[in-house]
């Protein structure tokens, strides 16, 4: 049996705009946005992995959250630590996020990314 090193390369979200969505996520969480190519760029921490892709989809739809039978569903979302809960949230705000209407635990806050897309921040 071959010894298969297998690591996370990046992590991919559909998006109607990848340069808008990847200015967000630069500025929320202070990574470098890469440009590679028109439909899609990359925001990460150069010679670090994971990092985050945004490409480009025609017709576009986000996910319905809390999801609804018929409904967009999310496949994935991403949660992101923080040291102090309100300032992330207002933070992801003031660059064009929305915190979603249906929050479940007082530790964390689901939000909307410009896209659409639901991430969650938690309290550590």
């Amino acid at each position: 049996m071959e010894n298969a090193k297998i690591t996370l390369r990046s992590i991919v979200l559909d998006c109607p705009d990848p340069w808008a969505l990847a200015g967000f996520y630069s500025a929320l969480l202070g990574w470098d946005r890469h440009c590679e190519d028109p439909e899609w760029v990359s925001v990460g921490r150069m010679g670090t992995l994971p990092f985050l892709l945004f490409q480009e989809v025609e017709d576009y739809r986000p996910p319905v959250w809390p999801e609804q039978p018929g409904q967009q569903q999310k496949s994935i979302h991403l949660d992101f630590a923080v040291r102090d809960l309100a300032a992330a949230v207002a933070l992801a705000e003031r660059l064009g996020a929305r915190k979603a209407p249906v929050q479940y635990d007082s530790g964390w806050t689901v939000m909307f990314d410009p896209a659409g897309h639901p991430f969650c921040l938690n309290q550590l």
